[in-house]
């Protein structure tokens, strides 16, 4: 038997499987099949940690639904942040996660209902991010898919993302984009993807195709992102709250682009997976 822990954040749900409750790393096709809606538990992704190899915090590694590993993650690192303290692993003082995308400091506020987690430095350079072609910022650049031509920012915290701004946001469009664009070759590393709208100064609305999940109800990194690229194009403040279909996250953004995400977190449940599911 495999024990999990279920939360979401916004409607973005995760499992953890601790290793020390004697939980192996699964296979990509056990990942897949634990997500799945209907022959799994379901999620939008599996925390796998924390992690024994740090000295100095809690290690993570992030899995998509598709299997494919994430650097990082906005809403499941403020889940596993109170999957410790939940668990009595922290208290409300700032600790450090690592993932593969980078460090994060991340801090528990209203007794784990709140969780800040600074997520780093966002870069708008094509070596970062990745996008393919010359050194450049990639800001309002132009891309064909099909006889859609749109106009876009690229940015990074840690995983790649993709910012579409647009006068009004359309389910339709999300879908039907969204995947076309995650896998264009201009973005080796596949790209997640925001449709983003500008509503005042302070506020953004945004809709969501996330690299390996694909429509998502919420992103903590694709808040971030578009956030960021919005407030470098001059079209918003510093600090803003994003608007998705989930709910809402506050976005505080440093001079040097570094993002501070302030958000909810709803433990679900915990649970057992029986073997008899992957057979």
């Amino acid at each position: 038997m495999i024990h999990f822990h279920k939360y979401h954040g916004l409607g973005n749900d995760y499992l953890i499987l601790d290793p020390s409750e004697g939980a192996d790393l699964p296979s990509g096709d056990e990942i897949r099949r634990i997500c799945h809606r209907n022959y799994g538990i379901g999620s939008d992704g599996i925390l796998f940690g924390p992690l024994v190899d740090r000295k100095d915090g809690f290690g993570v590694r992030i899995f998509n639904p598709d299997g494919s590993e994430a650097e990082k993650s906005g809403n499941g690192l403020r889940i596993f942040a109170r999957y410790l303290f939940d668990h009595g692993r922290v208290a409300d003082h700032k600790f450090v996660i690592g993932t593969p995308g980078g460090d994060v400091s991340a801090q528990v506020l209203e007794s784990g209902r709140i969780i800040s987690v600074e997520m780093g430095r966002v870069s708008f350079d094509s070596r970062d991010v990745p996008v393919t072609g010359e050194t450049r910022e990639v800001l309002n650049e132009t891309l064909r898919i099909g006889d859609d031509e749109i106009t876009y920012c690229a940015a990074t915290i840690g995983n790649p993302h993709c910012v579409i701004l647009e006068p009004e946001l359309s389910l339709e469009r999300v879908q039907r984009l969204g995947p076309r664009i995650e896998t264009h070759p201009i973005f080796p590393n596949r790209t997640n993807v925001q449709f983003a709208r500008v509503i005042d100064r302070n506020n953004i609305s945004i809709e969501i195709w996330e690299r390996g999940a694909g429509y998502t109800l919420a992103s903590g990194s694709s808040a971030s992102a578009a956030a960021a690229v919005i407030h470098r194009l001059g079209l918003c403040d510093a600090d803003v709250t994003v608007q998705m279909p989930g709910g809402i996250l506050s976005i505080q953004i440093a001079p040097d682009y570094g993002i501070t995400l302030t958000g909810p977190v709803i433990r679900v449940g915990d649970g057992v997976i029986d073997p008899e599911m992957f057979s």
